[in-house]
């Protein structure tokens, strides 16, 4: 069932990942503005001539976005009229190409205008959403016919609420990573966990947006790790549930080794990438277990 539709959806998310790389790689390598203040044109050329490695890069980046933004609108409109019986559809339909055209928006205007840091961190906020979106519209072709006793658990209102606020709390994190990448905050704290040897160091400058990006990564540990023990006990037989919930603290115990080997090897290109990965690889499991709990029926107990 939906075969076509399926396939179209994994490239479809796939490619929004790579979106997300790409966009992580013009901010590592400052290729922001390798195409001058112009877009959609590169130094007033369709296709730049004699191109530096960053106007490749960011050119690139606008190729695959723009493509990825066509195909983002097909799989949306496909994925309603097929699977639009399903009640999550059209929602995830609509947030997948607002947030594309979005992020687009946002990053034409950064280049012809100029951001601040903190509009800009929004840019890899804006493509997350759209992936997850994407995500689980494909997910969504593969539930379709399912069992409800399978995609629908039994679940206690605080346990939907965990999920949910774990889910925010991780868009929040995102973009205090985001805000380091772009106010050049990344090496503001020599070491890790310490910063500059500190446990608490000075809270000034790029000090303190690197050290309250760490806090707030290190709090979203523990409430992932808070929730995976409460789906263990109350949850193990749900499938969709102990997989996602699996999934949800082995990525999050990885994007804070990622944060150290990224901090330790001197903020290299793989590094940074994998980082960039994780956390949307995580972003993506909690946004599929925000939409099984929301069709959860709510027990007393658990």
């Amino acid at each position: 069932m939906h075969r076509l539709l399926k396939f179209y959806g994994i490239i479809t998310t796939l490619g929004m990942l790579l979106v997300l790389l790409q966009g992580a790689l013009v901010t590592q390598t400052g290729s922001g503005d390798a195409c001058g203040p112009e877009w959609p044109l590169c130094y007033g050329q369709v296709i730049p001539e004699n191109p530096t490695i960053e106007t490749m890069i960011e050119y690139t980046h606008r190729v695959v976005s723009g493509a990825l933004g066509l195909m983002v609108i097909i799989h949306a409109v496909w994925s309603w009229k097929v699977i639009g019986h399903l009640r999550e559809t059209k929602l995830f339909s609509l947030l997948a190409v607002a947030f594309i055209i979005l992020q687009g928006l946002l990053g034409a205007a950064a280049v012809v205008w100029g951001q601040s840091d903190a509009v800009m961190a929004l840019h890899f906020g804006f493509s997350l959403i759209s992936f997850a979106s994407v995500l689980l519209l494909t997910i969504l072709a593969f539930e379709d016919g399912k069992p409800a006793s399978l995609t629908s658990p039994k679940i206690s209102r605080s346990f939907r609420g965990m999920i949910i606020i774990n889910l925010i709390f991780t868009y929040m994190v995102v973009y205090t990573g985001a805000y380091v990448k772009h106010s050049g905050a990344g090496g503001a704290c020599d070491g890790w966990p310490l910063c500059n040897g500190q446990i608490i160091p000075s809270l000034q400058g790029g000090v303190a947006i690197q050290f309250s990006h760490r806090l707030v990564a290190s709090l979203l540990l523990i409430t992932i790790l808070i929730m995976f023990i409460q789906m263990i006990k109350h949850h193990i037989k749900n499938k969709p549930l102990l997989y996602s919930g699996t999934a949800s603290l082995l990525l999050i115990s990885s994007q804070a080794l990622s944060g150290a080997f990224v901090i330790f090897t001197g903020f290299t290109l793989t590094a940074t990438l994998s980082h960039a990965v994780i956390v949307s690889l995580l972003f993506g499991t909690l946004s599929y277990m925000a939409m099984v709990a929301s069709r959860a029926t709510i027990t007393r107990s658990s």
